[in-house]
């Protein structure tokens, strides 16, 4: 047994049901791969685990701390560090060229931080590929063994086989046919009509049959549109607005210099006056 085995094999229940949790897919923890001494290992960023621990999906574990703030999180993390389920790493340059993993090497200082990467030595429950290699060898085994199946079973699979290859046929029938369709209605009443809309859209297989059909109509282009239909009725009113407020100025404007001339004194608005001439 190694070192880093040993370690592992100290580590308590509740620190394994954390590190399986951490290292399996339910954590959410984004994890890299990198060289190390030439080999390749998974890493990890020390944030990503905090918010882990700090999920809700933590939170239903059983025989595992309670964690509620970040330095709870950060110090249950830096207890985990001496059982060797992971180190802290500091990464260097790329291996080869654009999207190689990069180079990690271990940090002396086995101090857990957020900003900080940390590489994995656990690789977590391996029963999953042992099962998946168990499942392969009985395929090929059973494939080499056709020949030697009863009667029965030889028939039955060929009749899988068709119904596997007549489904996949009538699949790419349905395709060729549905585009004919919209084709001739594209020149016969535009914008086209789409039999089964949904057939190649990311939905489950009864949403992809659902509707029976849709007209092709532009929904981004319409969105668009409508979009500018609003900026241009807002900066409408924005500058009715502003108009507005400019008339009322100029007439406030023009009635204050009226009401000034109307409030001037008699005595200050000229006269004229004849005076008689004094030869007459």
């Amino acid at each position: 047994m190694s070192t880093t085995e040993a370690q592992q094999a100290r580590a308590p229940p509740e620190v394994r049901n954390i590190v399986r949790f951490l290292r399996g897919n339910q954590s959410g923890i984004k994890n890299r791969v990198g060289a190390l001494n030439g080999k390749r290992v998974d890493y990890f960023k020390g944030k990503s685990a905090v918010k882990a621990l700090l999920s809700p999906a933590y939170s239903k574990l059983k025989n595992v701390p309670k964690i509620t703030t970040e330095t709870e999180a950060e110090q249950l993390l830096q207890s985990i560090v001496q059982y060797t389920f992971y180190l802290r790493v500091d990464r260097g340059g790329q291996t080869g060229s654009s999207g190689a993993p990069r180079h990690i090497t271990v940090n002396p200082q086995q101090a857990f931080a957020q900003d900080a990467y940390f590489a994995w030595f656990y690789d977590g429950s391996q029963w999953t590929t042992y099962a998946g290699g168990l499942l392969m060898v009985a395929i090929m085994l059973a494939g080499v063994m056709f020949p030697l199946w009863p009667p029965v079973m030889r028939l039955g699979v060929w009749y899988l086989s068709v119904a596997m290859l007549g489904l996949i046929g009538a699949f790419f029938g349905l395709a060729i046919v549905r585009l004919i369709f919209y084709i001739i209605t594209v020149v016969a009443v535009p914008p086209g009509i789409w039999v089964f809309p949904k057939l190649f859209a990311d939905v489950g297989v009864i949403e992809s049959f659902i509707p029976l059909w849709e007209w092709d109509l532009p929904k981004k282009k319409a969105d668009k549109k409508k979009k500018g239909k609003k900026a241009a009725t807002a900066s409408g009113n924005k500058a009715g607005m502003k108009g507005a407020a400019t008339n009322e100025g100029v007439s406030d404007q023009v009635a204050g210099n009226e009401s000034a001339e109307s409030s001037r004194p008699a005595s200050r608005s000229a006269r004229v006056e004849e005076v008689p001439d004094e030869d007459s």
